[in-house]
């Protein structure tokens, strides 16, 4: 854009029917809270600012939400907060952003409960805003608009928007017309600032509607143009539970039919959750009720079964993660060679790393642990803060103990074994002394 972006987040609403103590902007989607959709994608149009405006809840809103990273060669927008108290319509909390709003940029409005507005379609907003106009996204599918104000446009051949009139205003005609405002707007700020002054609240709810701008800059003699968008997705907005989860589903489609486009194979698309970023290699196969949170790297040939949970974790070429397998890096991540064999029930814990062709099998917990290449805990053990060797068979009911009561330690040896009562208090220490057998050879196997 030849013009600087400053993006306008509404999120000051209460959201009654979410039924819920948590502000509705910071209901999840997808992993990520409503209004961080909104101020992610603002990042992605190398905006220069995101202002929030916050009302109900809004502590909980503002430490909720987040800076987002920079994409390409532009900086993270500048995150900024202002707060709408009371709450006295939508124009009213535009209103409250003025003041941090600089004059020579573009105004570009959008909702904190419509998480999946499209980066394209913005930009062709912007592009008919073009610095200089008041730009409208309306939405058109042809069908049933009932409840939604409808776009009156001119009767000319530059088809400019003539007004919005809302559902319960509309005369027989207007209620015939199908394209409807989607609550987006654009407009150069030197533009909208006066038309936000000139607001009033001369109706029955007393409050001052931001569609209100729309008739001051008709009457004033300004072109309004509308961009009509047909997907009713990306304008979708939240307000129960049940749009909420209906949205939900749309949006992991969407990601699902993203995956397989680029040649993952999906056992059922319909049962699917990335709550977050899932980046995969090459004929790379994923069967039914995986959920995927965090940032996981799948690389190629990798086939993950049935009912695996896996957040913050990188999978090599041609590992197996077998069914309901469990692995959360959190802030360490997890850590999966080539050719490794996990599962199933296996649980990788934060620093878990396994190098090549290591298997770890079914009821087996790694937590901090490096398990050099072809080392094997087939079942029934637990690996924390430890370092095994290559080639390691680590036996069932084998457990890593480290913590003293008080700190924590690297694993250097084997534990005791505990035959008789220890008393309140009393620590017990039962090893047997080691003995080092030297030019010991592996047993090999009889031939039958």
């Amino acid at each position: 854009m030849s013009f600087p972006v400053d993006v306008v987040v509404m999120a000051a609403g209460k959201g009654t029917r979410m039924k819920s103590l948590r502000p509705k902007v910071l209901h999840r989607l997808g992993g990520r809270a409503l209004a961080q959709h909104v101020i992610d994608c603002a990042a992605r149009l190398s905006a220069r600012s995101v202002v929030v405006i916050t009302g109900h809840g809004a502590e909980q809103v503002e430490a909720g939400l987040t800076t987002p990273v920079a994409t390409g060669d532009s900086a993270a927008p500048k995150l900024r907060f202002v707060r709408q108290e009371p709450q006295l319509g939508t124009g009213h909390a535009v209103q409250q952003a003025v003041p941090v709003l600089a004059d020579d940029g573009v105004v570009l409005i959008l909702n904190g409960d419509v998480p999946l507005i499209g980066q394209a379609t913005l930009e062709t907003l912007l592009q008919a805003c073009d610095g200089q106009h008041l730009a409208l996204l309306s939405v058109d599918t042809g069908g049933d608009a009932t409840g939604y104000g409808r776009i009156v446009r001119a009767l000319d051949a530059d088809r400019s928007v003539h007004a919005i009139v809302e559902h319960k205003d509309a005369n027989e005609a207007q209620r015939r017309i199908t394209e409807w405002y989607s609550g987006v707007m654009a407009a150069p700020a030197a533009l909208l600032k006066p038309l936000l002054q000139g607001l009033t609240n001369d109706n029955s709810q007393r409050e001052y509607y931001l569609t209100d701008v729309v008739k001051h800059a008709v009457a004033q003699g300004l072109v309004v143009r509308a961009v009509t968008t047909g997907d009713e997705v990306e304008v979708a907005g939240v307000n129960s539970p049940v749009q909420l989860a209906e949205l939900e589903r749309a949006y992991q489609r969407r990601l699902a039919d993203a995956l397989m486009e680029q040649g993952v194979r999906l056992a059922d698309p319909a049962r699917l959750d990335v709550r977050g970023e899932l980046l995969c290699g090459q004929d790379v196969e994923i069967d039914v009720n995986c959920v995927f949170e965090g940032r996981v790297k799948l690389g190629d040939g990798v086939r993950i079964g049935a009912n695996c949970v896996i957040a913050n974790a990188a999978i090599d070429a041609g590992a197996v993660i077998h069914p309901f397998t469990h692995i959360d890096g959190e802030k360490l991540g997890v850590s999966v060679g080539r050719g490794a064999l996990v599962g199933p029930f296996a649980r990788l814990r934060p620093g878990a790393q396994l190098g090549e062709e290591v298997h770890i099998g079914n009821f087996v917990e790694v937590k901090n642990s490096t398990l050099a290449a072809g080392a094997k805990a087939n079942h029934l053990a637990y690996l924390g803060d430890a370092t095994v060797g290559e080639r390691v068979n680590y036996g069932a009911g084998s457990i890593t103990a480290n913590y003293d009561g008080a700190n924590k330690h690297r694993t250097v040896g084997g534990g005791s074994t505990l035959t008789k009562s220890t008393p309140p208090g009393a620590l017990a220490v039962a090893r047997g002394k080691q003995m080092v057998l030297d030019g010991w050879q592996r047993p090999t196997k009889k031939k039958s």
